[in-house]
């Protein structure tokens, strides 16, 4: 027997604080917003009766929900570690050393792109542009920014991660 889909009471009250926003017939609109509060609710990554769910709370077919959420790389499709690693890979951080970021990151953690540790803890997901040009190489996490990034530095942030001292909100 599967298990009921629901947001919590203080979730779905946000979710219709959202839709609230939007006129009449257009409460698509509040697909990203309400698609970021799944995630974080329902385990940090999308599955189809999650995206279902949201369909059905937007009055909107399940396809338009999926076309969105498969796009935007900030939704996870499947489960992740609890520290998503983001590393930006696009021409300044390149220049800057990303790459050597990424293969310092994947080395330390024995996992390719898109894959998540043995513990659970860390997954890596190579990241185009995040904005932050001017303080490359850099890489998010949670909501956070983690710039000038060294190898000293990453190995610093990871072992913060391991201690629970890093903020994801």
């Amino acid at each position: 027997m599967s298990e009921t889909i629901a947001f919590k009471p203080e979730s779905l009250e946000q979710v219709h604080k959202i839709i609230a926003r939007y006129p009449e017939g257009r409460q698509k609109s509040a697909l990203l917003p309400v698609l970021h509060l799944a995630q974080k609710e329902f385990g940090g990554w999308l599955d189809v009766p999650v995206m279902d769910y949201v369909a059905e709370l937007l009055s909107i077919t399940p396809i338009e929900v999926y076309e969105v959420a498969t796009f935007y790389t900030m939704f996870n499709m499947k489960p992740v570690g609890k520290y998503v690693l983001e590393v930006c890979r696009t021409g300044p951080c390149m220049v800057r050393g990303s790459e050597k970021i990424l293969n310092h990151i994947r080395t330390k953690l024995n996992i390719k792109d898109g894959e998540t540790t043995e513990d659970g803890m860390f997954t890596l997901k190579p990241a185009e542009c995040l904005g932050a040009c001017g303080y490359a190489p850099m890489m998010q996490l949670g909501k956070f920014f983690h710039e000038n990034l060294t190898i000293e530095k990453v190995d610093e942030i990871l072992d913060l991660c391991r201690e629970g001292q890093i903020a994801l909100d």
